[in-house]
């Protein structure tokens, strides 16, 4: 059931940043404006990127990339510049990225949900020169920084562009992670990882140039810049915009523009199954829905396949560090491995980890440690930082997994939110998994609550689709759960999980919101 190495290009090992070997694509491109050169020069005239009235071909997406290439140039964006990007979902994002690479400089994209303190962190960690943003962010920049930004809109002037491009190990991107410990870390994004990720992409969801994708999700996330924006661009498959997700006007899109691929979290695809006319909606040509961030409930998966004939599902686990979704369940066997988040891809190592540094055996709990050509070499400035999470070409992901003796692997939990009852742990996506299979639950959040006895106990946050009682969801716990892992108290409610700036569902939001209501109370 895992992934043939035959479906994905040739394989073979190389040094990369020094102190890694690790198999990597032998025929690939080598900068991630190749990307962008290679659909233009292959299929100038089909549609690359579309959005409301803007209908890009690759040939004119290239034009325009130039263009502001030239225009920033102009402004005195050299090689090794770092621009910070402050752009909603839009073709001018697409454009910035791939014109910021073509002088060989860094983008760093980052969230337009940030407040400016955050924005004012950023700018001073990275080093960066330019704030670039769109116009509608303007209120965001710090005035430290306000010298420093210019709009999109108001670029102009023209400079020579470079004739070399930047070596495959340079950093094309940094994406500072969500920072819910502390301040976010900015991830170094090497050339040559971001173009392993769209080699990956294609090739593990079958992509072609006869692709017509929605982004959907927050395109600054590096779900939008790998899986969506380059992945396309590899493929030569047009990259449909939208502004924000609404059920709504999304189903509107997938029907007028022959929507064939999606990659968003499970939320969004209950809230299309919750439109009543959504049996009635033309899906025909949606042939794969990806998913990650949360498990997939079992229902959604049933009623989405009912409504769509051959639609195929992707169950993907990725992070800021791997760029990649390095463990994907191929798409025939999602429901069958769907309390999965997948498997290694060809090239790519998984291994579970004890407190010992040790591997576990298959089934035993252990923190899980990934390696391959699309981990990133560390975080930006902060050595410190990158001597915890890396180690002998590993990233260790601080989440607690087990793998099968066929190498699928289960979350059990970040190893944060791991609840202590009374010295019996307790992994809260192991809860999560069960409590998303009642067809009432549309999405489910387990955390630790204080308990003067026992340390932690089990608290469960539920979002209803459907009218359901705590009873009912205790009768499922217990007969699916050791005794211990049932939920003692509960929160339900039919408003959405509190998400944060890249649509994961927040605990440490829920928690606090959780421990407020209950200091009110006393």
């Amino acid at each position: 059931m895992s992934w043939q190495n035959e479906e994905f290009p040739e394989l073979s090992r190389e040094a990369l940043f020094g102190d890694r070997v690790v198999p990597c694509f032998r025929d690939r491109p080598h900068h991630f404006h190749d990307l962008l050169d290679h659909s233009a020069a292959l299929q100038p005239d089909r549609e690359a990127l579309v959005m409301g009235e803007t209908r890009l071909t690759w040939a004119g997406l290239k034009e325009e990339c130039d263009r502001v290439a030239r225009a920033l140039a102009a402004r005195g964006l050299r090689a090794g510049d770092r621009v910070l990007i402050l752009m909603n979902n839009a073709p001018g994002f697409v454009i910035s990225l791939f014109a910021v690479a073509r002088l060989n400089a860094v983008s760093v994209p980052f969230s337009v949900r940030a407040s400016t303190d955050e924005v004012a962190h950023v700018f001073e960690d990275s080093g960066a020169s330019m704030i670039l943003h769109d116009g509608r962010q303007s209120g965001r920049i710090p005035a430290s920084a306000a010298p420093a930004a210019c709009a999109l809109a108001t670029l102009d002037g023209s400079a020579p562009l470079p004739e070399q491009p930047a070596g495959e190990e340079e950093t094309a991107f940094i994406l500072y992670t969500s920072g819910t410990t502390g301040r976010p870390k900015g991830a170094m994004l090497a050339h040559v990882n971001i173009i392993h990720a769209a080699l990956y992409y294609e090739a593990a969801m079958r992509m072609t140039e006869k692709d017509r994708i929605i982004a959907a999700v927050p395109l600054n996330h590096v779900t939008g810049i790998a899986a969506l924006i380059s992945t396309a661009a590899r493929a030569g498959a047009c990259l449909i915009v939208m502004d924000a997700f609404k059920t709504g006007p999304f189903l509107d899109l997938a029907e007028a523009e022959n929507m064939t691929y999606t990659l968003m979290v499970p939320a969004m695809y209950n809230l299309c199954l919750l439109q009543k006319d959504f049996p009635s909606r033309n899906l025909n040509d949606w042939r794969l829905a990806a998913y990650g961030g949360a498990p997939m409930p079992e229902p959604t998966i049933r009623k989405l396949a009912a409504a769509v004939p051959g639609l195929q599902f992707a169950n993907c686990y990725g992070s800021t560090e791997t760029i990649v979704a390095q463990l994907i369940t191929p798409p025939p066997h999602a429901y069958a491995k769907r309390e999965f988040v997948g498997c290694a891809l060809p090239g790519t190592t998984a291994i579970v980890m004890d407190e010992h540094g040790r591997e576990a055996p298959p089934g035993e709990p252990g923190e899980l440690w990934l390696a391959g050509p699309n981990v990133v070499r560390g975080y930006w400035r902060n050595p410190e930082a990158t001597a915890k999470a890396f180690q002998g070409g590993y990233w260790k992901s601080g989440d607690i997994a087990a793998a099968n003796s066929d190498g699928f692997v289960k979350i059990l939990d970040r190893s944060k939110d791991m609840i202590n009852r009374g010295g019996l742990k307790i992994y809260s996506a192991e809860l999560e998994n069960v409590l998303t299979d009642h067809p009432a639950v549309s999405e489910a959040a387990v955390i630790a609550v204080p308990c003067p006895v026992l340390g932690e106990r089990v608290h469960a946050v539920i979002a209803l689709a459907t009218e359901a009682c705590e009873e009912d969801l205790a009768r499922l716990c217990r007969d699916r759960l050791s005794d211990y892992k049932v939920p003692e108290s509960w929160t339900l409610s039919h408003e959405p999980l509190l998400r944060n700036a890249n649509g994961k569902v927040d605990k440490k939001a829920i928690r606090e919101r959780l421990l407020a209501e209950s200091a009110e109370k006393d």
